[in-house]
């Protein structure tokens, strides 16, 4: 059984390492929106599931045909497994290139050429990693009878293991060695697998463990009991109520994970270390019940029926854990919000799957797909029918509704059927859910009536403040103020233009200031916002709002920034980009990234600019930036900005005339130099220009602290991934 645990420890560690490389790998190709990560991780779950359960369907028809040990069969499983890492990037730049000929413009056309050409691309070889549990439990039965009963909680627990390394350390191996480079230790690593079950097979062969063909009947383990239909064994326990647990269990878990990632961004930012760490406490909690699982089925038949009652309490502690009136350091909020449920769910999850298939690879293939179903289903409800209309907290009430229920059930039982320490606990679980909801206000409840808050399917949206100290805050993370630096963006590049602009394009709305002050020089301007909610608050931030909105020459479209350029032909005088703050954002680098950049230069005009804001980052991430722009545009000027934090990036491929401050601001229009100087610091536009001019800076400085840094490029997120040269600068 060491076999099989190292067999699914590396098999959950590449599994999770492919599906995190593959989600960025589809955002570079298909668009960083909400419903695209859905489509990938739905699919992802979807191969899961349907792989689970046909192997299980044939392993009942024909396992018994099988002409040779069915751990060459899994060995077989895992070498296609591991061909997945060399063609799902072909494959998914073969569905980009299909969509860059269909030339769609259509938002909706395009989401659902997206959708068939993942689908397509992941749902194979997803369904071959389904598969491989309940071949592997054919291969345990036939060596170890004994053991087989048990075997899906065993290899479970090995596979949450692997996944939990899974999430960790592939964070390093991309800062190393980009993503392709990851993908080939995910081949290699079922490359090992490969070898150890054929030699594991050759070994038990030679000592006649199993035969190289089985003609015996299909025995059933003497935890199933009757028949079920078609012959068939019937579930061990538990019968219909263990597969609406198992898919509650999928449902619950996965629907709280993406309500969590919300609870919890105000405290720990949208780094990809802040949702690896989410995930990895989620992981270790579940490993840990799933080991406490196994031992205690050792010695008892029987569950507990106070897990239900402490499952539905477990599930409402995120609430209180995220409550802005909780002060608690971020991995406290963490282990006290997710590990408590996630534990739980650990327990009771392959005490269900082993009650109901007793060890049987047909059962367990149905009930670990139902399981998968549940978890396909969690995401989309809480993502698109809850978080859009209610706050995090109703959320999770809501989530933990069906364990409520369940956990309440002994008060309805008679009483010599529910014990009484049973009885206590559902009587006590209403007012102590209670007492937990009344305690934890919401994040946003804190600036009451001093702000406006919005909800969608990608995020809750908050403005707050007054006068010049209005803020715009997305998952409680500050994006930006009313400030100079986004009004620059709109004037600097203009003005250096050598013909009047005829349009412009803004990526990334924020506020909506250098939107504003782009329709200041009376040009269509269109506007690309990822998050619905954002453009609705423009009008909090400026009075003026709904004038330029009802102007034909605004526009304002919901989509990915980058989707936008692949999909509309229109050529732009002008691009600005603003990507959202912090730097290291997650997803981030698909706005700095040498392929994006060259998806922006099909879309400017000869002579068009390309402006990009970068605000302070560190020195490999400059550089990183620096390098890719300078082999994007063959000529490039840097500014620092009017509040001495970030540059702006001026790229073209034209010289950029090299102007006077006072020819610069010649060029202004009159509503244009009005705005540019609105908020100062200076009084007057050639002034303000003035200050920009003195702080022009040569690429090359910007390059030269870090010259070994890579360009920044979809395959090397320098910025992102940070952890290892962080650590290394702090052994200095």
């Amino acid at each position: 059984m060491i076999w099989y645990f190292i067999f699914f420890f590396i098999s959950g560690f590449c599994s999770v390492l492919y599906e995190l490389v593959w989600l960025r790998l589809s955002m570079a190709q298909f668009g960083v929106n909400t419903a695209m990560v859905s489509i990938v991780l739905s699919v992802f779950m979807a191969g899961m599931g349907l792989g689970a359960w046909i192997s299980g369907e044939a392993i009942w028809w024909h396992g018994n045909k099988i002409g040779f040990p069915a751990l060459r069969l899994y060995a077989l499983i895992e070498l296609l497994i591991g061909m997945s890492g060399l063609v799902v990037p072909y494959e998914m730049r073969l569905g980009h290139g299909i969509l860059q000929r269909l030339g769609s413009a259509s938002s909706a056309a395009y989401y659902v050429v997206s959708g068939i050409c993942i689908t397509l691309t992941l749902l194979p070889w997803c369904a071959l990693m389904g598969a491989t549990i309940p071949v592997a439990m054919l291969a345990i039965e036939r060596m170890l009878a004994e053991e087989s009963s048990r075997s899906f909680s065993f290899l479970y627990k090995a596979n949450v293991a692997g996944a939990l390394a899974g999430t960790i350390v592939p964070l390093f191996l991309i800062e190393l060695l980009g993503f392709h480079g990851t993908l080939w230790v995910g081949v290699v690593g079922n490359g090992v697998i490969v070898v150890l079950a054929l030699t594991l097979s050759a070994l038990a062969v030679s000592l006649k463990i199993v035969p190289v063909k089985s003609t015996e009947p299909k025995t059933v383990q003497p935890r199933m009991v009757g028949k079920g239909q078609g012959g068939r064994p019937a579930p061990a326990t538990g019968g219909a109520s263990s597969l609406a647990f198992l898919f509650a269990t999928g449902l619950t878990s996965m629907g709280m994970e993406v309500v969590w990632v919300r609870e919890f961004t105000p405290y720990l930012g949208t780094v990809v270390y802040a949702f690896g760490t989410i995930l990895g406490i989620y992981l270790a909690a579940t490993f840990a019940g799933s080991s406490v699982y196994r031992r205690w089925s050792l010695q008892h038949s029987q569950e507990n029926p106070l897990l239900w009652p402490l499952l539905a309490l477990f599930a409402l502690f995120p609430m209180v854990a995220a409550s802005p009136n909780v002060s608690l350091y971020e991995g406290l909020r963490l282990m006290l919000g997710i590990a408590p449920f996630a534990g739980l769910l650990g327990f009771v999850t392959p005490m269900m799957v082993d009650r109901w298939a007793g060890g049987d690879p047909a059962q367990t293939g149905k009930a670990y797909a139902l399981n998968v179903l549940g978890c396909i289903i969690g995401p989309l409800l809480a993502g698109f029918a809850l978080l859009p209309w209610m706050s995090e907290r109703w959320a999770v009430v809501l989530l933990a509704l069906p364990w409520l229920v369940v956990g309440l059930r002994p008060i309805g039982l008679p009483a010599l059927k529910a014990a009484l320490p049973v009885r206590a606990a559902a009587y006590l679980l209403l007012p102590a859910a209670l007492g937990l909801f009344l305690i934890s206000p919401d994040y946003e409840g804190q600036y009451g009536i001093r702000g406006k808050v919005l909800r969608d399917s990608t995020a809750t949206v908050i403005a707050i403040g007054s006068g010049m100290q209005k803020r715009l805050l997305v998952n409680g993370n500050g994006m930006t103020v009313l400030t100079p630096i986004t009004k620059t963006m709109a004037h600097l590049p203009l003005a250096f233009l050598d013909r009047a602009p005829k349009d412009a394009l803004a990526i990334c709305f924020g506020m909506g200031t250098t939107f504003r002050s782009l329709r200041s020089w009376e040009i269509p301007v269109t506007a690309v916002e990822l998050v619905p909610s954002v453009p609705q608050l423009f009008g909090y931030f400026h009075s003026d709002a709904p004038e330029i909105l009802n102007s034909p020459l605004s526009h304002v479209v919901i989509d990915d920034g980058r989707r936008y350029l692949e999909r509309t032909t229109q050529q732009y005088d002008l691009i600005t980009i603003d990507p959202p703050p912090p730097v290291e954002a997650a997803g981030s680098s698909l706005l700095y990234s040498e392929d994006f950049y060259a998806v922006v230069r099909q879309r400017l005009r000869p002579g068009g600019i390309l402006e990009q804001w970068l605000p302070s980052g560190d020195r490999e991430t400059t550089a990183a930036v620096a390098l890719a722009l300078r082999r994007s545009f063959p000529f490039i000027r840097i500014f620092g900005s009017v509040g001495g934090w970030g540059f702006h990036f001026l790229g073209s491929d034209r010289p950029l005339t090299n102007r006077t401050a006072s020819e610069l601001a010649q060029r202004l229009t009159h509503r244009a130099a009005a705005d540019f100087v609105e908020w100062g610091p200076e009084t007057s536009a050639e002034k303000q220009f003035s200050v920009l001019l003195q702080g022009e800076v040569p690429i090359d400085l910007l390059i030269s602290p870090a010259p070994a840094t890579p360009a920044l490029s979809d395959e090397h997120p320098v910025n992102e991934y940070f952890a290892l040269r962080r650590i290394r600068r702090s052994e200095l």
